[in-house]
């Protein structure tokens, strides 16, 4: 599976997010220590908000610890909200738009994990998307259609609604065609302003997803440290695994959880969709 990273706060120069903690979202791209596959190769992207409202975005089919050209841009670029996301392919194409995040207007949207037999309930899934957003699905993962489902299920207005009413779907569809668990997840999505993360498994046994501790905790467990008194109180990263051993820097996000992260807004809360198991459980 895929490695990804969430950075709100204050504005970094992104080879000094990416590229510089001990176990970097780089390093894990070739040495992770939590996923299903240790190296993450398939592709690599990076999001962030800078002018306006429609983000940036830089998506390569290169192994993230070999692009060198996103490795000299990274060292020029200063943002305050970014996405980051190595990708681990489970079957489909390794080329641009099957990279994460995706983009579709102010929205940015990345994934770790996987729509069970996906192949299987593809056509509903497409078919269910509404017209107006179809024909910008320009990849063939599911990952993308997930995206494009939430979108359709209200993202806009209410984005954990929107995910929960995704995964119900899933699931529901799932069910119907003998599929015992059919989505695994751990989604990050940006409207500029916030970060929503989701953790939940359809079988309870979801990929790993850390956020880090309040800067304010850090400032005062590592006065020395001068990275965390550079940091804003309102920072955060959220992480498919921890970019370093410090104690008490990171903390796991639970099982069937979301959480929302922005200016004045730090929460934690359970996320339960309507359908989890055949008897509607």
């Amino acid at each position: 599976m895929c490695r990804w990273l969430a950075y709100v706060g204050t504005p970094v120069v992104l080879e000094d997010l990416l590229y510089r903690p001990k176990h970097s979202l780089i390093d894990q791209s070739l040495h992770s220590q939590l996923g299903a596959q240790t190296t993450n190769g398939d592709g690599f992207g990076v999001g962030w908000y800078a002018e306006g409202k429609r983000p940036a975005l830089y998506r390569s089919i290169e192994t993230a610890w070999s692009d060198q050209n996103f490795r000299d841009l990274a060292g020029h670029i200063r943002a305050g909200l970014v996405f980051a996301h190595v990708r681990a392919s489970t079957g489909t194409p390794v080329q641009r738009s099957n990279c994460h995040p995706f983009r579709h207007g102010k929205w940015l949207w990345m994934h770790n994990g996987a729509i069970a037999k996906f192949q299987d309930v593809k056509r509903e899934l497409i078919l269910t998307v509404a017209p107006s957003l179809y024909a910008n699905i320009e990849g063939s993962t599911d990952s993308e259609v997930l995206f494009f489902l939430a979108l359709t299920f209200g993202l806009d207005n209410d984005p954990p609604g929107a995910v929960q009413r995704t995964v119900s779907f899933i699931e529901r569809l799932g069910h119907d065609r003998g599929i015992e668990d059919p989505i695994h997840m751990t989604v990050a999505a940006s409207d500029g302003q916030k970060v929503w993360v989701f953790r939940y498994a359809s079988g309870g046994r979801s990929s790993s997803l850390f956020y880090s501790s309040k800067v304010a905790t850090l400032q005062a467990q590592y006065p020395d440290n001068s990275i965390f008194h550079n940091l804003s109180s309102e920072t955060r990263l959220v992480v498919s695994e921890p970019l370093s051993e410090l104690a008490g820097v990171w903390n796991e996000v639970p099982e069937s959880s979301y959480g929302v992260i922005g200016q004045g807004q730090d929460e934690l809360k359970t996320f339960t969709p309507h359908v989890r198991r055949h008897n509607g459980s």
